[in-house]
Order: C-alpha cells, then sequence, then structure tokens
C-alpha cells in the first residue's frame, strides 16, 4: 500500500464543502489514515509551499493557504499518489474531467478546493509535516 498527503483548503472548508469532498474520497476507495482540521499560520504555508518560494504565485499562495482552516489528510490505496492525482482532476477546475473534486468544488486554478501530493517523496516530507508517526492509524 501506498500512502499520499492531501488537503481540503481553506475555500473549499469556508464553503462547507469537506464532508462531501471526504465523502468523494472514501468512495473511491481511500483509506484515510490521519485527519485533522487545523489553521496554518504565515510561517506555517510558507515552510510547507518552500518549494515554491521562486515562483511569482509564492507570495499570493501562502496568504490564501492562511486564510482559514484545512483538513490534512494521509491517504492509502496502491499506487495512491498517481491515481489519487487523477481522481481530484486538473489543477484548473475548467480543465479539470467531470466528476472530478476540482471539477465540482474547484473555483480557479489557485482556488481549486484540495492539494494532493506529485511524487512520493514529497508525499512523504508532506505527511511528516502535518503529522507525527503516532497519528497515523494502521
Amino acid at each position: 500500500m501506498e500512502r499520499t498527503y492531501t488537503m481540503i483548503k481553506p475555500e473549499a472548508v469556508a464553503d462547507g464543502n469537506a464532508g462531501k469532498i471526504i465523502a468523494r474520497i472514501e468512495a473511491g476507495g481511500y483509506r484515510i489514515v490521519a485527519m485533522k482540521l487545523t489553521h496554518l499560520t504565515q510561517k506555517d504555508a510558507e515552510a510547507f509551499y518552500e518549494v515554491h518560494k521562486e515562483r511569482p504565485f509564492y507570495g499570493e499562495l501562502t496568504a490564501y493557504m492562511c486564510g482559514g482552516p484545512i483538513v490534512a489528510m494521509v491517504l492509502e490505496k496502491d499506487n495512491c499518489v498517481n491515481a489519487y492525482r487523477q481522481f481530484i482532476g486538473a489543477t484548473n477546475p475548467a480543465e479539470a474531467a467531470e466528476g472530478t473534486i476540482r471539477k465540482d468544488f474547484g473555483k480557479s486554478i489557485g482556488e481549486n478546493a484540495i492539494h494532493a501530493s506529485d511524487s512520493n517523496e514529497n508525499a512523504a516530507r508532506e505527511v511528516s509535516f502535518f503529522f507525527s508517526e503516532r497519528e497515523l492509524v494502521g
């Protein structure tokens, strides 16, 4: 079994869609092995998105991610990282496949409802950023 990190972003939580998204994730065959509702500080967001520090959208992204609570989760399934990225849809909700989370809940490229790790290495880093080993079930 492989694990990945995902988070429901502030606008999706604020819009009351967290429960719907979690239900979809479970219906898609993903096992939730850790989950928490939390609020990122500016420092947290800057550390989490440090890989994008040189990109022009970094400041806007980190400020946005501090704008409200997020739901952080660790998921488990065979081929989890790649399968989950397909499951949630393209970064731009306008280009996402019908029936995907980003198509149904995303508003824009920036407010696309959900984050997913893009590699096994980043998944491990992102999981350990939000969760200790004792918080991982299973």
